[in-house]
């Protein structure tokens, strides 16, 4: 007797399909996680856009005028030294950079666009990871890489559905067409 196997698809995909297996705590977790990391994100862009006196101070915020790059990039000094410092202090790189963080940001804090901004943090956060390269305390392991591969898991668990508007966003039709948008 042959056996069918079943797999979603778009006609049949719900927002709570892929989540209804877990427990209560791990639900809040994944929450709680993904709100945090958006705000490690949206807290480095206001940080650097107003200068509140944490990384950045008042004189060197964007709004004045400051560079978000100058600094962080302009002081590489590993194995990709060359590469981030020519693009240390461009206008392109100061907004790229800034975009990412409040995009990131703002979809893990609100549990939308999961996808795009998990890979999208996923490679600003290994563009970091390489230029703190060479590290002091590991030989390749550190704070970056961990960052990038919990953001990637979550998006994975839809974790934008836990304290999010994730839920009502994969409810949306052009949404639910596609993946990348989840």
């Amino acid at each position: 007797m042959a056996t069918t196997h079943l797999t979603p698809t778009a006609a049949t995909y719900t927002a709570d399909s892929d989540t209804h297996d877990y427990t209560p705590s791990v639900r809040f977790l994944a929450g709680l996680a993904r709100i945090s990391l958006g705000w490690v994100f949206l807290w480095a862009f206001l940080d650097k856009t107003f200068g509140l006196g944490f990384a950045t101070p008042a004189e060197r915020a964007w709004l004045e005028g400051g560079s978000p790059t100058a600094g962080y990039l302009g002081g590489v000094e590993g194995p990709f030294a060359g590469f981030f410092n020519s693009m240390s202090g461009h206008a392109w790189a100061d907004w790229m950079f800034m975009l990412g963080l409040l995009g990131i940001g703002l979809a893990f804090t609100f549990g939308v666009f999961m996808h795009i901004a998990s890979w999208a943090g996923a490679l600003l956060l290994g563009f970091m990871w390489m230029a703190s390269l060479p590290l002091d305390n590991n030989p390749f392991m550190d704070d970056h890489i961990v960052y990038a591969i919990v953001m990637i898991l979550l998006a994975q668990m839809h974790a934008g559905r836990f304290f999010g508007l994730g839920a009502a966003w994969e409810r949306m039709p052009f949404v639910q067409k596609s993946h990348l948008l989840r």
